[in-house]
């Protein structure tokens, strides 16, 4: 399903998506198409892009075309997702249990 979201192919254009997209979050997917778990959460992006599109734009990003930011943004899992508001870089917390 990664056809059918607009994909970013170098430094370039995700500097430009970062820069241009305003008052939406910028979500971007780091990844490889041929990736089967890529692929699972491309057909999820893909489902839910019409519906968050006035408050999300979505793009994918080949981690082996953009070495700057895979290595900028520490991803070491794949896939990963990078978002951004205004052109912020939003540090997204995914939770951790608390020691009791």
């Amino acid at each position: 399903m990664s056809f059918l979201l607009p994909k970013l192919t170098s430094k370039k254009e995700v500097d430009q998506a970062i820069k241009s997209t305003a008052e939406k979050v910028l979500v971007l997917r780091f990844g490889r198409d041929e990736d089967p778990v890529c692929l699972q959460l491309d057909d999820i992006l893909s489902k839910t892009s019409s519906d968050l599109s006035k408050m999300a734009a979505i793009y994918l990003v080949d981690v082996d075309q953009t070495p700057v930011y895979t290595h900028y943004f520490d991803i070491s899992y794949i896939p990963s997702t990078v978002f951004f508001f205004n052109g912020q870089h939003m540090k997204v917390d995914y939770g951790k249990k608390k020691k009791n």
